[in-house]
Protein backbone atom coordinates (compact mmCIF):
# COMPACT_ATOMS: atom_id res chain seq x y z
CA UNK A 1 0.00 0.00 0.00
CA UNK A 2 1.19 3.24 -1.24
CA UNK A 3 1.89 6.11 1.25
CA UNK A 4 -0.96 7.95 -0.72
CA UNK A 5 -3.35 5.41 -0.16
CA UNK A 6 -2.18 4.76 3.25
CA UNK A 7 -2.98 8.27 4.43
CA UNK A 8 -6.36 7.92 3.03
CA UNK A 9 -7.22 4.78 4.81
CA UNK A 10 -6.69 6.91 8.10
CA UNK A 11 -8.44 9.69 7.29
CA UNK A 12 -11.27 7.27 6.25
CA UNK A 13 -10.95 5.80 9.76
CA UNK A 14 -10.91 8.85 11.32
CA UNK A 15 -13.74 10.06 9.87
CA UNK A 16 -16.31 7.68 11.05
CA UNK A 17 -14.47 8.13 14.35
CA UNK A 18 -15.37 11.59 14.31
CA UNK A 19 -18.88 11.15 12.98
CA UNK A 20 -19.44 9.38 16.37
CA UNK A 21 -19.73 12.31 18.68
CA UNK A 22 -20.75 14.80 15.91
CA UNK A 23 -24.11 12.29 15.69
CA UNK A 24 -23.88 11.98 19.17
CA UNK A 25 -23.91 15.61 19.69
CA UNK A 26 -26.57 16.85 17.60
CA UNK A 27 -29.14 13.97 18.44
CA UNK A 28 -28.54 14.85 22.26
CA UNK A 29 -28.91 18.40 21.40
CA UNK A 30 -32.07 17.75 20.60
CA UNK A 31 -33.17 15.59 23.45
CA UNK A 32 -32.34 18.40 25.15
CA UNK A 33 -34.88 20.58 23.54
CA UNK A 34 -37.38 17.64 24.19
CA UNK A 35 -36.53 17.83 28.18
CA UNK A 36 -37.06 21.64 27.97
CA UNK A 37 -40.11 21.49 26.28
CA UNK A 38 -41.24 18.52 28.54
CA UNK A 39 -40.05 20.48 31.57
CA UNK A 40 -41.88 23.81 30.62
CA UNK A 41 -45.11 22.26 30.29
CA UNK A 42 -44.76 20.93 33.58
CA UNK A 43 -44.31 17.04 33.08
CA UNK A 44 -40.89 16.90 34.26
CA UNK A 45 -41.51 19.35 37.01
CA UNK A 46 -42.16 18.52 41.05
CA UNK A 47 -45.32 20.30 42.61
CA UNK A 48 -45.26 21.69 46.24
CA UNK A 49 -48.02 22.88 47.76
CA UNK A 50 -47.74 26.53 49.34
CA UNK A 51 -46.58 26.83 52.93
CA UNK A 52 -49.52 27.65 55.09
CA UNK A 53 -47.55 29.23 57.46
CA UNK A 54 -43.70 30.54 56.57
CA UNK A 55 -40.82 29.59 59.09
CA UNK A 56 -38.76 32.22 60.51
CA UNK A 57 -35.13 31.54 58.35
CA UNK A 58 -31.55 32.77 57.73
CA UNK A 59 -30.08 33.75 54.34
CA UNK A 60 -26.41 32.56 54.41
CA UNK A 61 -24.22 34.84 51.95
CA UNK A 62 -20.73 33.98 51.75
CA UNK A 63 -18.82 37.58 50.89
CA UNK A 64 -15.30 37.51 49.27
CA UNK A 65 -13.97 40.52 47.95
CA UNK A 66 -15.74 43.17 45.47
CA UNK A 67 -17.74 42.22 42.55
CA UNK A 68 -19.92 44.03 39.60
CA UNK A 69 -23.47 45.04 40.91
CA UNK A 70 -22.62 43.95 44.39
CA UNK A 71 -24.61 46.59 46.63
CA UNK A 72 -27.59 45.54 44.00
CA UNK A 73 -27.09 41.94 44.33
CA UNK A 74 -26.78 41.96 48.06
CA UNK A 75 -29.33 44.70 49.03
CA UNK A 76 -32.11 42.07 47.03
CA UNK A 77 -31.63 39.47 50.07
CA UNK A 78 -32.69 42.39 52.32
CA UNK A 79 -35.95 43.05 50.17
CA UNK A 80 -37.90 40.20 50.17
CA UNK A 81 -41.70 39.62 50.51
CA UNK A 82 -41.07 37.32 53.35
CA UNK A 83 -42.46 37.70 57.07
CA UNK A 84 -39.85 37.20 59.55
CA UNK A 85 -35.82 36.64 58.49
CA UNK A 86 -32.31 37.25 59.07
CA UNK A 87 -29.55 37.74 56.61
CA UNK A 88 -25.68 36.83 57.55
CA UNK A 89 -23.21 38.29 55.06
CA UNK A 90 -20.02 36.31 56.12
CA UNK A 91 -16.49 37.13 55.13
CA UNK A 92 -13.17 35.34 56.16
CA UNK A 93 -10.88 38.48 56.65
CA UNK A 94 -10.80 41.57 58.77
CA UNK A 95 -9.41 43.51 56.05
CA UNK A 96 -11.77 42.18 53.21
CA UNK A 97 -12.63 45.45 50.84
CA UNK A 98 -16.33 44.03 50.76
CA UNK A 99 -17.01 45.17 54.44
CA UNK A 100 -17.40 48.76 53.81
CA UNK A 101 -20.54 47.95 51.79
CA UNK A 102 -21.97 45.44 54.10
CA UNK A 103 -21.50 47.84 56.78
CA UNK A 104 -23.74 50.15 54.89
CA UNK A 105 -26.33 47.27 54.46
CA UNK A 106 -26.73 47.22 57.49
CA UNK A 107 -26.91 50.26 58.52
CA UNK A 108 -30.11 50.61 55.74
CA UNK A 109 -31.59 47.47 56.88
CA UNK A 110 -31.19 47.48 60.61
CA UNK A 111 -29.20 45.18 62.42
CA UNK A 112 -32.42 43.18 63.22
CA UNK A 113 -32.70 42.06 59.63
CA UNK A 114 -28.88 42.42 58.45
CA UNK A 115 -26.03 40.46 60.36
CA UNK A 116 -22.16 41.09 59.86
CA UNK A 117 -20.11 38.07 60.04
CA UNK A 118 -16.40 38.25 59.96
CA UNK A 119 -14.79 34.77 61.00
CA UNK A 120 -11.54 33.30 60.43
CA UNK A 121 -12.67 29.88 60.15
CA UNK A 122 -10.13 26.96 58.31
CA UNK A 123 -12.30 24.04 58.63
CA UNK A 124 -10.45 22.88 55.41
CA UNK A 125 -9.39 23.86 51.84
CA UNK A 126 -13.10 24.97 50.06
CA UNK A 127 -13.34 29.09 51.01
CA UNK A 128 -17.29 29.21 50.20
CA UNK A 129 -17.61 26.30 52.99
CA UNK A 130 -15.16 27.83 55.31
CA UNK A 131 -17.18 31.16 55.29
CA UNK A 132 -20.01 29.65 55.79
CA UNK A 133 -19.21 28.02 58.73
CA UNK A 134 -18.86 31.41 60.00
CA UNK A 135 -21.79 32.53 58.96
CA UNK A 136 -23.49 29.57 60.56
CA UNK A 137 -22.49 30.75 63.69
CA UNK A 138 -24.65 34.10 63.61
CA UNK A 139 -27.58 32.59 62.37
CA UNK A 140 -30.73 32.71 64.90
CA UNK A 141 -33.19 30.12 62.82
CA UNK A 142 -33.64 26.22 62.10
CA UNK A 143 -34.29 26.77 58.37
CA UNK A 144 -31.36 28.41 56.17
CA UNK A 145 -31.27 29.39 52.69
CA UNK A 146 -27.70 28.86 51.19
CA UNK A 147 -27.40 32.01 48.09
CA UNK A 148 -24.30 32.82 46.23
CA UNK A 149 -22.78 36.89 46.76
CA UNK A 150 -23.40 36.76 42.83
CA UNK A 151 -26.79 36.11 42.81
CA UNK A 152 -29.86 38.85 42.06
CA UNK A 153 -32.64 37.83 44.12
CA UNK A 154 -36.62 39.04 43.92
CA UNK A 155 -38.63 39.70 45.99
CA UNK A 156 -41.02 36.63 45.92
CA UNK A 157 -37.58 33.91 46.31
CA UNK A 158 -37.87 33.08 49.52
CA UNK A 159 -41.47 31.92 49.63
CA UNK A 160 -40.64 30.13 46.39
CA UNK A 161 -37.49 28.02 47.90
CA UNK A 162 -39.19 27.01 51.06
CA UNK A 163 -42.22 25.75 49.80
CA UNK A 164 -40.92 22.43 48.97
CA UNK A 165 -39.04 21.96 52.57
CA UNK A 166 -43.00 21.72 54.17
CA UNK A 167 -42.77 18.21 52.71
CA UNK A 168 -40.58 15.37 55.62
CA UNK A 169 -39.52 13.73 52.37
CA UNK A 170 -37.55 16.57 51.22
CA UNK A 171 -33.89 17.16 52.79
CA UNK A 172 -33.08 20.28 50.32
CA UNK A 173 -34.92 22.47 47.62
CA UNK A 174 -33.08 24.07 44.91
CA UNK A 175 -34.07 26.55 42.78
CA UNK A 176 -32.61 27.08 38.96
CA UNK A 177 -30.28 29.90 37.64
CA UNK A 178 -28.68 31.49 34.87
CA UNK A 179 -25.82 33.74 33.84
CA UNK A 180 -26.91 37.33 33.06
CA UNK A 181 -25.26 41.08 32.43
CA UNK A 182 -22.59 39.67 30.49
CA UNK A 183 -20.61 42.79 29.00
CA UNK A 184 -17.28 41.90 27.25
CA UNK A 185 -16.75 38.36 24.87
CA UNK A 186 -15.44 36.22 27.09
CA UNK A 187 -17.88 37.15 29.90
CA UNK A 188 -20.92 36.32 26.61
CA UNK A 189 -18.77 33.34 26.39
CA UNK A 190 -19.02 32.06 30.04
CA UNK A 191 -22.91 32.70 29.90
CA UNK A 192 -23.52 30.64 27.31
CA UNK A 193 -21.26 27.81 28.86
CA UNK A 194 -23.48 28.08 32.13
CA UNK A 195 -27.00 28.97 30.33
CA UNK A 196 -26.71 27.21 27.12
CA UNK A 197 -24.82 24.09 27.87
CA UNK A 198 -24.29 23.41 31.57
CA UNK A 199 -28.24 24.56 32.40
CA UNK A 200 -29.62 22.78 29.45
CA UNK A 201 -27.85 19.30 31.20
CA UNK A 202 -29.29 20.14 34.51
CA UNK A 203 -33.35 20.24 32.48
CA UNK A 204 -32.07 17.27 31.01
CA UNK A 205 -30.66 15.37 34.18
CA UNK A 206 -33.19 16.60 36.08
CA UNK A 207 -36.26 15.36 33.29
CA UNK A 208 -35.43 12.18 33.11
CA UNK A 209 -33.94 11.05 36.14
CA UNK A 210 -30.63 10.48 34.54
CA UNK A 211 -28.76 11.84 37.81
CA UNK A 212 -29.22 13.18 41.18
CA UNK A 213 -28.14 16.94 41.77
CA UNK A 214 -28.03 19.57 44.28
CA UNK A 215 -27.84 23.18 43.02
CA UNK A 216 -25.52 25.16 46.04
CA UNK A 217 -26.18 28.55 44.73
CA UNK A 218 -29.45 28.56 45.59
CA UNK A 219 -30.51 26.19 48.41
CA UNK A 220 -32.57 25.66 51.28
CA UNK A 221 -32.32 23.25 53.93
CA UNK A 222 -33.36 22.47 57.98
CA UNK A 223 -30.09 23.11 60.03
CA UNK A 224 -31.46 19.20 61.51
CA UNK A 225 -30.61 18.29 57.97
CA UNK A 226 -26.99 19.52 57.69
CA UNK A 227 -26.38 18.36 61.11
CA UNK A 228 -27.02 14.85 60.23
CA UNK A 229 -24.81 15.30 56.90
CA UNK A 230 -21.90 16.02 59.40
CA UNK A 231 -22.36 20.34 59.16
CA UNK A 232 -20.56 22.16 56.61
CA UNK A 233 -17.46 20.97 58.12
CA UNK A 234 -17.90 17.57 56.48
CA UNK A 235 -17.94 19.44 52.71
CA UNK A 236 -14.90 21.66 53.69
CA UNK A 237 -12.80 19.87 51.50
CA UNK A 238 -14.59 19.08 48.37
CA UNK A 239 -14.35 20.92 45.39
CA UNK A 240 -17.71 20.62 43.96
CA UNK A 241 -19.54 20.82 47.93
CA UNK A 242 -22.94 21.09 46.68
CA UNK A 243 -22.80 17.90 44.78
CA UNK A 244 -21.52 16.11 48.30
CA UNK A 245 -24.10 17.70 50.14
CA UNK A 246 -27.25 16.12 47.98
CA UNK A 247 -25.36 13.36 47.72
CA UNK A 248 -25.21 12.99 51.50
CA UNK A 249 -29.33 14.01 51.68
CA UNK A 250 -30.50 11.55 49.20
CA UNK A 251 -28.09 8.87 51.40
CA UNK A 252 -30.70 10.36 54.39
CA UNK A 253 -33.27 8.65 52.48
CA UNK A 254 -34.59 12.41 51.27
CA UNK A 255 -34.51 13.94 48.03
CA UNK A 256 -33.20 16.97 46.64
CA UNK A 257 -36.10 19.14 45.27
CA UNK A 258 -35.80 21.04 42.05
CA UNK A 259 -37.74 24.05 41.98
CA UNK A 260 -38.62 25.27 38.48
CA UNK A 261 -37.74 29.11 39.18
CA UNK A 262 -34.75 30.93 37.85
CA UNK A 263 -32.22 33.66 39.67
CA UNK A 264 -29.57 35.21 38.36
CA UNK A 265 -25.76 34.95 38.88
CA UNK A 266 -24.18 38.75 37.32
CA UNK A 267 -21.28 36.96 35.10
CA UNK A 268 -17.91 39.38 36.64
CA UNK A 269 -14.70 38.35 34.61
CA UNK A 270 -11.42 40.89 34.77
CA UNK A 271 -9.96 39.45 31.46
CA UNK A 272 -10.13 36.27 28.99
CA UNK A 273 -7.38 34.52 31.22
CA UNK A 274 -9.79 34.87 34.34
CA UNK A 275 -12.39 33.16 31.80
CA UNK A 276 -9.74 30.43 30.51
CA UNK A 277 -9.39 29.45 33.91
CA UNK A 278 -13.18 29.47 34.92
CA UNK A 279 -13.86 27.42 32.18
CA UNK A 280 -11.17 24.84 33.27
CA UNK A 281 -12.56 25.31 36.90
CA UNK A 282 -16.13 24.24 35.50
CA UNK A 283 -15.15 21.29 33.65
CA UNK A 284 -13.15 20.06 36.99
CA UNK A 285 -16.16 20.77 38.70
CA UNK A 286 -17.74 17.79 36.70
CA UNK A 287 -14.98 15.44 36.47
CA UNK A 288 -15.02 15.70 40.53
CA UNK A 289 -18.23 14.87 40.47
CA UNK A 290 -19.04 12.56 38.46
CA UNK A 291 -16.18 11.42 36.63
CA UNK A 292 -17.37 8.82 33.91
CA UNK A 293 -20.62 10.52 32.93
CA UNK A 294 -17.72 13.73 32.36
CA UNK A 295 -15.83 11.58 30.07
CA UNK A 296 -18.94 10.28 27.81
CA UNK A 297 -19.52 14.08 27.42
CA UNK A 298 -16.73 13.74 24.35
CA UNK A 299 -19.28 11.70 22.82
CA UNK A 300 -22.13 14.96 22.39
CA UNK A 301 -19.89 17.25 21.10
CA UNK A 302 -20.83 17.81 18.13
CA UNK A 303 -19.80 21.17 16.91
CA UNK A 304 -15.95 20.23 17.18
CA UNK A 305 -15.99 17.06 15.94
CA UNK A 306 -18.01 18.21 12.86
CA UNK A 307 -15.36 20.09 12.15
CA UNK A 308 -12.60 17.35 12.75
CA UNK A 309 -14.82 15.37 10.13
CA UNK A 310 -14.94 18.23 7.97
CA UNK A 311 -11.27 18.17 7.90
CA UNK A 312 -11.01 14.33 7.80
CA UNK A 313 -13.31 14.91 4.61
CA UNK A 314 -10.69 16.48 3.06
CA UNK A 315 -13.32 19.32 2.85
CA UNK A 316 -15.81 17.48 0.63
CA UNK A 317 -19.04 18.72 -0.19
CA UNK A 318 -20.47 16.31 2.54
CA UNK A 319 -18.21 16.54 4.96
CA UNK A 320 -19.12 20.66 4.65
CA UNK A 321 -22.67 19.77 4.94
CA UNK A 322 -22.17 17.78 8.35
CA UNK A 323 -20.20 20.95 9.85
CA UNK A 324 -22.98 23.26 8.77
CA UNK A 325 -26.00 20.84 9.95
CA UNK A 326 -24.26 20.10 13.10
CA UNK A 327 -23.60 24.27 13.22
CA UNK A 328 -27.28 24.88 12.11
CA UNK A 329 -28.45 22.54 14.55
CA UNK A 330 -26.34 23.65 17.63
CA UNK A 331 -27.32 26.90 17.24
CA UNK A 332 -31.22 26.64 17.28
CA UNK A 333 -31.29 24.19 19.52
CA UNK A 334 -29.57 26.50 21.64
CA UNK A 335 -31.83 28.78 20.45
CA UNK A 336 -34.55 27.01 22.17
CA UNK A 337 -32.70 26.30 25.35
CA UNK A 338 -31.95 30.19 25.69
CA UNK A 339 -35.09 31.31 24.91
CA UNK A 340 -38.15 28.93 25.55
CA UNK A 341 -36.17 27.40 28.59
CA UNK A 342 -34.85 30.06 29.95
CA UNK A 343 -36.07 33.21 28.80
CA UNK A 344 -32.84 34.76 28.55
CA UNK A 345 -32.58 37.34 26.11
CA UNK A 346 -29.37 38.36 26.20
CA UNK A 347 -28.23 35.17 25.41
CA UNK A 348 -30.03 34.79 22.33
CA UNK A 349 -28.01 37.99 21.18
CA UNK A 350 -24.67 35.92 21.99
CA UNK A 351 -25.71 32.45 20.42
CA UNK A 352 -23.42 33.40 17.26
CA UNK A 353 -20.35 32.99 19.85
CA UNK A 354 -21.80 29.31 21.25
CA UNK A 355 -19.37 27.39 18.20
CA UNK A 356 -16.69 29.22 19.09
CA UNK A 357 -17.44 28.17 22.98
CA UNK A 358 -17.90 24.65 21.93
CA UNK A 359 -14.73 24.19 20.41
CA UNK A 360 -12.68 25.91 23.08
CA UNK A 361 -14.61 23.67 25.65
CA UNK A 362 -13.47 20.41 24.17
CA UNK A 363 -9.75 22.16 25.24
CA UNK A 364 -10.44 22.85 28.66
CA UNK A 365 -12.41 19.12 28.62
CA UNK A 366 -8.99 17.51 27.80
CA UNK A 367 -7.42 20.04 30.55
CA UNK A 368 -9.96 18.80 33.03
CA UNK A 369 -9.22 15.28 32.35
CA UNK A 370 -5.62 15.43 32.46
CA UNK A 371 -4.80 18.55 35.14
CA UNK A 372 -4.42 17.88 38.91
CA UNK A 373 -4.40 21.51 39.98
CA UNK A 374 -7.28 23.71 40.36
CA UNK A 375 -6.87 27.47 40.88
CA UNK A 376 -9.64 28.93 42.99
CA UNK A 377 -9.83 32.80 44.43
CA UNK A 378 -6.05 33.21 43.51
CA UNK A 379 -4.87 29.90 45.17
CA UNK A 380 -3.39 26.63 43.87
CA UNK A 381 -4.77 23.13 44.59
CA UNK A 382 -4.60 19.74 44.15
CA UNK A 383 -7.68 17.67 43.12
CA UNK A 384 -7.44 14.62 44.63
CA UNK A 385 -9.54 11.16 42.64
CA UNK A 386 -12.34 11.76 45.40
CA UNK A 387 -12.77 15.68 44.55
CA UNK A 388 -11.42 16.70 47.50
CA UNK A 389 -8.90 19.51 47.15
CA UNK A 390 -5.65 20.01 48.80
CA UNK A 391 -3.50 23.00 49.62
CA UNK A 392 -0.54 22.80 46.93
CA UNK A 393 1.27 24.11 50.11
CA UNK A 394 0.30 21.60 52.31
CA UNK A 395 1.93 18.68 49.96
CA UNK A 396 5.45 20.01 49.47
Amino acid sequence: MGTQETVQTVLHVLAWIFAVPALGGSVYALLCVLAVIRFRTGAGRETHRASPAYPPLTILKPVHGLEKHQRRNLSSACRQDYPEYQVVFSVQDASDPAIPLLEEIRQEFGAERVTVAIEDCKAGTNGKINNMIGGLKHARYETLVISDSDVHLKPGYLKKIVAPLADPGVGCACTLYKAAEAGTWYEKMELLSLNADFMANVLFAHVTGASRFCLGASAALHRSTLERIGGFEALADYLVEDYEMGRRIWGLGKRVAIIPYFVDTVVDLKDPSQWWSHQVYWDQNTRAARPFAFFATLLVRSVPFSLFYAAAQMGSPLGLGVLAGAILLRLLSGAAVLGWGLGDREGLGSLWLLPFRDIASLITWLLAFTKRTTIWRGASFTLTRDGRLVAREARS
